[in-house]
Parts: structure tokens; sequence; C-alpha cells
């Protein structure tokens, strides 16, 4: 075998030395190639030393990991590789990537994966329909989205945002948010009614027929819960001779359990229960007061299975109230008969019996009615020139403030004393002519004497409650 040695080797071309032949392989002893730069061919710099800093490439270039290549040891920079491909249904979410979602034909929910300390996600909605139908956002196990271990939701049109885990307690944090409106746990989304906010609660009143529409839900079943109140229209008010006053609207009220802090009624019980909801529309109806010459009964108000009863008219002369949600009290004299109320029954009851008119006795009396009925008592019995008070009613606080609905309302006298109205204000006062039962509470329509006019009922209403935030 010949060997060559040299001390040297002289520039072959300038300053350009060229060592071994094309496609040669020169083998460098102990595998070690020691420089402060080494440039490509064309000069430009691919690695330089100075002092400790290794710098790869020069100001400008383009670093490329060849196909199937992999680095380590350089970090996230706060930024993730976006998904091309769209999202439609639920998928589990893989750290460092960004995804764009379609709900425009449904709710589904992106599951994190098992969280370590410096994980990154990214959602935008594509289509902007998160206010239709919402995008849930759901942990892995223990790991918390802003402090809480449960689902999220991003409900607003073109939001878009993006997660970093942070430790145990926080989990999951918000670092980007187009909207600022991700809520810490999925809940309800819904339409119709007059709509107004108390704490973390909207409460939707519905003083006419309409529909209590549900755009999206929980993916937990208790979050979908809702508290409600449904009062019915009242009767109208007797008008002859001492007509009696108009029984109240029935009442029905669930026991406040699912969205709780505030005062329910004492009819607010079991087996009165939350509704739990889904989405689509519940139709609500609400009741009309009940009208006079003659006399009529309310009307119904319905919200999904719970359907309260109208309150029963006042009676005319020698008429007996009629029955209904609260009975409307006895007309004139001869001890005509309140009407009866919880009719047909419910458990609670939703209302109370009417009371009956003056005796009959010698000499005659002046004509008197009895008063209606009201949710939580039954009117008293009227006596000689002495007409009676519509009876209570009941009170809650499903809106954040306490009010009075189905209260009874006041009987007429002929010369006498009037029925005043029910103590919780929502029935009308006895009178030449009679007060009308207070609008959208469910109160009755006071009665009036022979030439006066007798109030009408008041109408009903239907109140439902729920947890938004």
């Amino acid at each position: 075998m010949s060997k060559i040695e040299v001390n040297t080797i002289e520039p072959q071309c300038g300053t350009t030395v060229t060592v071994g032949k094309c496609t040669s392989t020169v083998a460098v002893p102990g595998n070690v190639v020691k420089s402060n730069a080494l440039q490509a061919s064309d000069g430009g710099v691919i690695i330089s030393q100075s002092g400790t800093d290794i710098t790869v490439g020069a100001s400008g270039d383009t670093i490329n990991l060849a196909s199937g290549a992999s680095q380590t040891g350089f970090g996230r920079t706060g930024t993730v590789d976006w998904v091309t491909a769209i999202k439609t249904t639920g998928f589990t979410a893989v750290s460092g990537e960004g995804y764009f979602c379609n709900t425009t034909s449904a709710a589904f929910t992106v599951t994190f994966p098992s969280a370590s300390v410096g994980d990154i996600i990214s959602i935008a909605d594509y289509a902007g329909t998160f206010s239709s139908f919402a995008l849930f956002v759901a942990p892995d196990g223990s790991d918390n989205i802003n402090g809480v271990n449960g689902p999220g939701s991003l409900t607003t049109d073109g939001q878009s945002v993006t997660f970093v885990y942070a430790d145990a307690t926080k989990g999951w944090v918000i670092v980007q948010d187009s909207t600022q409106t991700v809520t810490g746990g999925a809940k309800i989304v819904a339409g119709g009614g007059s709509v107004t906010v108390c704490g973390d609660y909207k409460i939707h009143t519905f003083t006419g027929p309409g529909s209590f529409c549900v755009a999206q839900v929980s993916p937990s079943a208790p979050e979908n819960a809702v508290d409600w109140l449904v009062v019915a229209g009242g009767g109208g008010g007797g008008e002859s001779d001492g007509g009696g006053g108009g029984g109240a609207g029935g009442y029905r009220e669930s026991p406040g359990t699912a969205t709780g802090s505030y005062a329910v009624s004492p009819l607010g019980a079991a087996p009165n229960a939350a509704v739990t909801v889904t989405a689509t529309a519940y139709p609500i109806s609400v009741g009309a007061g009940g009208t006079v010459t003659p006399p009529t009964a309310g009307n119904n108000s319905v919200f999904s299975i719970y359907t309260a009863i109208s309150g029963g008219s006042g009676g005319n002369f020698r008429v007996a109230g009629g029955d209904g949600g609260s009975g409307g009290g006895g007309g004139g004299r001869c001890g005509a008969a309140g009407g009866s109320g919880n009719t047909p029954p419910t458990t609670p009851s939703q209302g109370k019996d009417g009371g009956n008119a003056a005796p009959s006795p010698s000499p005659p009396s002046i004509d008197a009615g009895g008063g209606g009925g009201g949710a939580t008592a039954c009117a008293s019995n009227a006596s000689n020139c002495t007409a009676t008070a519509g009876a209570v009613g009941a009170s809650t606080s499903i809106t954040g403030i306490s009010s009075a609905y189905a209260g009874g309302a006041g009987g007429g006298a002929e010369s006498g004393t009037h029925g005043a109205a029910s103590p919780c204000g929502s029935g009308g006062a006895g009178g030449n002519p009679g007060n009308a039962g207070l609008v959208n509470t469910g109160g009755g329509g006071g009665g009036t004497h022979s030439g006066g006019s007798a109030g009408t009922g008041g109408s009903g209403v239907v109140i439902i409650r729920y947890k938004y935030q």
C-alpha cells in the first residue's frame, strides 16, 4: 500500500484549495472538524461562532429541515400550526395545533388532551355561527379550564381563542381571545320574551303568547334545568246587585332549586319541578283576563307540561261565583256560593275558593258580593251590606324583585261597603265602577252594583329563569 505525506498543500487556483476529487469522500481522523465559520460554495454563511454563541444562517436566510427530519430543544414560540381541514364534528385536539371549527349545522365538542405545562391549542369560528350553535371545549380528566373542571363554551360569532396550559390550578388559560366571551362552563343560550339579567341568571318574561327558543344547551344535563312561574288570567267581576269579585288566575311555580338564590312562594314545591330543556322551541301561552257583561273566566297560561287554570268569574245577583284556578265570589244575596278554587285540582294547589254572597235576612239585606279567591287563601263570606275583600295571592322573587301575583278581587255592594283589593295588590277592589285586576299578574276583576261597571281580570304571565354564565 502506497503512502504520500506532505506538510502543506499549496493553492491550486487562486485562494481555493481542493481536497479530494469530484465524488470523492474525504475522511477526517477522529471525526472532528473545527472552524469558526462554515460557508456554502457561494460564500454564504452556514454556521459561524463568536465566543460561545453559535449562529445558524445569516440575516435573511431561511433555515429548512429536510423532509422527515425533526427538531428538539428549541421550544415553542407561543404559536400553533393551523390544521387546514375544517372541523364539523367532535374531535380530540393536539397541543401545538390550531383548528377552524364550523358549527353551521350543529354544536359539537373539542376535547383537550391530557395536558403538560406549556401546551397550546387555538380555535377559530370558521363560519361565524358560534352564537347559533356553540362550540364546546372539554378538558381531559381532572384538568381545568380557567380554574373550572368542566366544559366551557364559545358562543360569539367570529370568536377565536388560544389556550395555554399554565398549571394544575388554573389549567388551560386563555391568552388570546378576539372577544373575551369564553365562559367557565357551558350554559343555556336562548331567546324569547322580554329578557333581563340578575347576577348570573337570565329571566325571560312573557306577557303574551310566544316561544322560548333554546339555541344551545350544555353537555351537562343539570346545567339545562330552568325554573319557571306560570300564572293564568284572572276572572272578570260580577255586575248586578252586589256582584262578586273575580277569582285569581291559577298560580304554579317550580321549587327554585335549579337556579336558587331567590325567595319562592309556598306553592313552589314538589311535585312541581324545574324543566330540563333541549335545543328546541317551547310554545308559551299567556292567558287574557276575564271580561264583563256578562262576567267571564280568564284564560289558561301554559309552559311545557305545566298549565295554570283561568280564574273563576264573579257572580251576578244570586249567581254563584265561577270555578277555576281560584274561585270567583258569589253575587247579590241569599248566600250565593263562591266558586271553587284549584279546579281541576293540582298539587300543590294553584288557588283557593271565592267567598259567598250576603245571606238573605228579614227584612232583606242590602246586596253584597263575596270576594274572589287568591292563590294562597280563600275569600271571606259577605255579610249584610258589606262585601268582602279579595283573598291573598302569592309572592316570588323569580325576577330578582319580590312581586305579588294571583290576588282575588273585592266584591261589590248595593249601598254599603265595597270589598277591598287583595292584600297582595294584584286583584282589583270592588266599587262603582269595579277596579280591574293588574295586567300580567292574574289578579281578579272587582265586582260592582247594578248600573256600575265591573273590573276585568288581569292577564297572566309566564316567567323562565336559568343560569347563563
